[in-house]
């Protein structure tokens, strides 16, 4: 029976460091409380990410909270993440204020910048609290950044104003956290500790009777309630990363891959959630291309990624020596996909008119496409569906430029509305393409592994990812709980 109806609730979860699993844990329990037949909605105030995802009303917000909209059963908002920075190169951060382009900021202007980006945040939750029985909230980074608490809106300068109940978490797995929680309590001033009303420990690993007294030092030293120790969840893998941070984790081991594609891990990557189907894929190895390692030989695919800095990437690209492995590659029969950025890199020009990306400038491209960009400050941001390679497809378009030249008269696909889109080149190994989301269409996904000499496995991505977020919940629920938060929530 589902519950009764209430006045709307909220509460917020904050980390003790970066990367201890806020976003997996309020998509899991987005999932959970779905389940229970509330209405949520995810809410993060500010997300730093250059990956992030197209709303039905043509924004952009973080792909993390796409994924939590997800686990809610609800289309995304650009009111789940109403301050999105997407780091570029020495200019700073592009700032997307409810799923619009506001421009760019250097990390001290952007401090200057918080105070009147309050009203956004405000409002957007407000919008939220209105449509759900509860928003679950979700801070950036830690919470003990007592050095950037001025103006903050994305953690207890949010609780505070919001008067939002807030949950503290860390991470087990990564050492040290008696001390990461209490220090937060020891850091914090007595107003913000105030706020908080109980704390996870994340990823445990073992027998949890031997944290018990753990769990209780906790407790007695910061007077928080403890609601929970959660154990490592192996599944998180097969959910859509976050941000650059999970580009660091060691890759799956493949033993029965049939065959590897490359990519290289340029320094200001963007929306690489491409590469997770691909990586979900049990006869295909995802070769993540670090710097100072080159192109591998035996490749059958060197995938080139979306970028936020498209001109930096390319000459860090071209420092690496990965140009020179990118025509032997070819030269020994390999093909070449670039999404994005990736694409404007393969033409031969890059043109930044307007200093978008830094200084005004033009540069040359790889030349493996006869086509050249010209950046502008208008971003594109659309779904499309189209055909690719006589196949169809769903995906998403997010870029700033404008693509032309010969080479678009060998299109890479179409797009219905819009007609023929990227570019081919006369052999048919070189291609490019501002389509994301090819590789999560499972007949898109299907085709290129014949294509490369990967029979397809049938792997439903989507399904799986469904599957995921259940078995997360499932997880959550057995391990946190959830009646004593839903009571702690205001």
């Amino acid at each position: 029976m589902s519950p009764p109806r209430r006045a709307p609730l909220g509460l917020m979860f904050q980390g003790t460091g970066s990367d201890v699993g806020k976003s997996l844990i309020v998509a899991g329990l987005a999932r959970a409380f779905t389940l229970r037949g509330l209405s949520v909605r995810p809410f993060k105030p500010q997300n730093m990410s250059n990956n992030a995802a197209v709303t039905s009303d043509g924004g952009e917000i973080g792909r993390a909270q796409a994924l939590q909209a997800r686990a809610a059963r609800v289309a995304p908002s650009v009111h789940m993440n109403p301050v999105l920075l997407k780091p570029q190169s020495d200019i700073g951060s592009q700032v997307v204020v409810q799923g619009r382009a506001q421009g760019t900021a250097k990390a001290a202007d952007y401090q200057k910048l918080k105070p009147g980006l309050m009203a956004a945040v405000l409002e957007s939750y407000g919008i939220l609290r209105g449509e759900a029985d509860l928003v679950l909230v979700e801070g950036a980074g830690s919470a003990s950044e007592i050095n950037l608490r001025a103006n903050d809106i994305a953690n207890m300068g949010f609780a505070r104003v919001a008067n939002m109940p807030v949950i503290l978490i860390g991470d087990i797995d990564r050492g040290g956290v008696i001390a990461s929680l209490v220090g937060t309590r020891t850091v914090l001033p007595v107003d913000d500790a105030a706020m908080i009303v109980g704390f996870l420990v994340n990823r445990f690993r073992g027998d949890p009777a031997l944290f018990a007294d753990g769990m209780s030092a906790i407790a007695s030293r910061t007077g928080w309630e403890a609601l929970g120790l959660i154990p490592f969840f192996p599944e998180a893998r097969r959910l859509p990363a976050e941000d650059a941070l999970a580009l660091d984790a060691a890759a799956l081991p493949k033993p029965g891959a049939r065959i590897r594609i490359a990519v290289p891990l340029l320094p200001r990557i963007a929306n690489f959630d491409d590469l997770d189907p691909l990586e979900a894929e049990p006869g295909v190895e995802v070769v993540r291309v670090r710097p100072g390692t080159p192109l591998p030989a035996d490749a059958a695919l060197v995938l080139l990624p979306g970028s936020k800095s498209t001109i930096a990437d390319l000459a860090d690209f071209r420092r690496e020596g990965w140009d020179i492995d990118l025509l032997a590659h070819i030269r020994r029969g390999g093909r070449v996909l670039g999404l994005c950025g990736g694409y404007q890199m393969l033409g031969r020009t890059l043109a930044d008119p307007e200093g978008v990306e830094g200084p005004p400038s033009t540069v040359p491209g790889l030349g493996l496409l006869a086509v050249d960009t010209v950046l502008s400050g208008e971003k594109r941001l659309v779904a499309v569906t189209g055909t690719a390679g006589g196949v169809p497809f769903s995906g998403y378009e997010m870029h700033m430029g404008v693509t032309e030249g010969p080479g678009r008269a060998r299109p890479f696909c179409a797009i219905d509305g819009a007609g023929e889109e990227g570019a081919i080149s006369p052999d048919g190994r070189v291609m490019g393409t501002y389509a994301h989301g090819l590789f999560a269409d499972d007949r898109q996904r299907a085709h290129w592994l014949t294509t490369l000499g990967a029979p397809p496995s049938g792997l439903d991505y989507d399904a799986g990812v469904e599957s995921t977020l259940d078995a997360l919940a499932a997880h959550l629920e057995r391990h946190v709980d959830l009646d004593r938060l839903l009571k702690l929530a205001r």
